[in-house]
């Protein structure tokens, strides 16, 4: 018996759990994320999806981590600073552990990935959806379609930007945030990863590209025909929720920059 599991927006309908299992569909990269999560478990860290194989049917089987994965509009526990700060938590550990396994050949996903490339295989799209919580607290990462070598400080500026949220009010409030302090949950999140001053500002240039220029990802799904970010898209205004949210991040950035100096 297959059980469908909700959430995501690229598998969206197509992720399933099957006992101890999940699977999904795999995707020319499905090799090299296996091979390097497998390295990664062997650093001690067990904060991430442990795969299995990839099926005959082209599905590729995970071992299934137990524990809560939260879908929008985001519940109160979910959006709570304890729920984010755990988060930042997982992924310093995440970080570390990877700084310790090989690269090797890829291939990798460029959808998400670093422009400066890196030395180390970073997630890249660490929402809500794609972690697994107990009791409230981030125990696993989920979802590593879109890994690949990057910089720590770019992958938690994804994540930030996703989680804290850095985003504009009708976009936060369409994920049930209501209007939180975003700047201090930046600053929260940057405390509990353990950025430095220069750390600090390196987060703030990273969130600047996709604040000033994002949409991009979500338009080469949409003009490839994908129905699932087509739907998405037209959920959140069309385009125009990427000029709102520029418009948002051009007034309120140099709140977020005070918040973490």
């Amino acid at each position: 018996m297959e059980e469908i599991l909700p959430g995501g927006v690229a598998n969206a309908g197509a992720v399933v759990r099957r006992g101890r299992f999940v699977l999904r569909p795999s995707n020319p990269h499905s090799k090299a994320v296996h091979a390097f999560l497998r390295e990664l478990r062997s650093t001690g860290f067990t904060g991430a999806s442990l795969p299995v194989e990839i099926q005959a049917d082209g599905r590729e089987r995970l071992v299934f981590i137990e524990g809560d994965v939260p879908v929008p509009p985001f519940p109160e526990w979910a959006r709570s600073d304890d729920t984010l700060a755990s988060i930042a938590q997982l992924m310093r550990r995440f970080h570390e552990a990877s700084s310790r396994v090989p690269v090797g050949g890829g291939p990798w996903s460029d959808e998400l990935a670093d422009p400066a490339g890196g030395t180390m295989v970073c997630h890249n799209d660490v929402c809500l959806e794609n972690v697994v919580f107990r009791d409230g607290r981030a125990v696993g990462l989920l979802d590593f379609d879109f890994a690949a070598p990057g910089r720590p400080v770019f992958d938690l500026a994804a994540f930030a930007r996703m989680c804290v949220p850095i985003d504009d009010d009708r976009s936060a409030r369409r994920l049930g945030f209501g209007l939180p302090d975003r700047p201090d949950r930046l600053r929260l999140v940057a405390d509990t990863y353990g950025l430095d001053a220069g750390g600090r500002r390196e987060l703030v240039r990273h969130l600047d590209r996709p604040m000033r220029s994002g949409g991009a990802f979500v338009r080469r799904r949409v003009d490839a025909g994908d129905p699932n970010f087509i739907r998405m898209l037209e959920e959140m205004g069309g385009m125009e929720r990427y000029d709102r949210r520029r418009r948002w991040w051009e007034e309120r950035r140099d709140s977020f920059v005070s918040a973490l100096a």
